[in-house]
């Protein structure tokens, strides 16, 4: 009995031994992962490029549509229940100038709303104030 005992103790003592040496991350520390923010940059301009109103890079949500990201970083103001852009910052298109906003996604000019694009990250969005005619 004894040296069954002893044999079981033994083994007990070599799987506390076998133990994994995992190392962990202190908690008030973030993960790698979450330290890293997904952004797009946002350029705002004029006349085709001309004059440079603002540009952030700004952090996005997963799914964030061009609007959600226009109404969380930028003051503007819509028209037609929200679906048009019609000012940026407090600069907003004219119908006697006969100039709107125009936007495009990594050089390519939008062929839907502001609400229908969903954002990556890395995306560059521009803004562009001029002429429609």
């Amino acid at each position: 009995m004894k040296k069954l005992l002893l044999v079981l103790a033994t083994m007990m003592m070599m799987l506390v031994g076998c133990g994994t040496t995992e190392t962990k991350e202190p908690a008030d520390q973030p993960k790698q992962e979450e330290t890293k923010k997904e952004q797009v940059t946002v350029e705002i301009t004029k006349d085709n490029g001309k004059e440079k109103v603002t540009e952030k890079k700004v952090e996005i949500a997963k799914d964030a549509t061009i609007m959600d990201v226009m109404q969380d970083n930028f003051k503007i103001e819509t028209q037609y229940d929200g679906a048009f852009i019609s000012s940026i910052e407090g600069v907003a298109g004219s119908e006697q100038e006969k100039t709107s906003w125009f936007f495009s996604v990594n050089g390519e000019e939008a062929m839907k709303g502001a609400k229908d694009i969903t954002l990556k990250p890395g995306d560059v969005v521009e803004f562009d104030l001029h002429k429609y005619e």
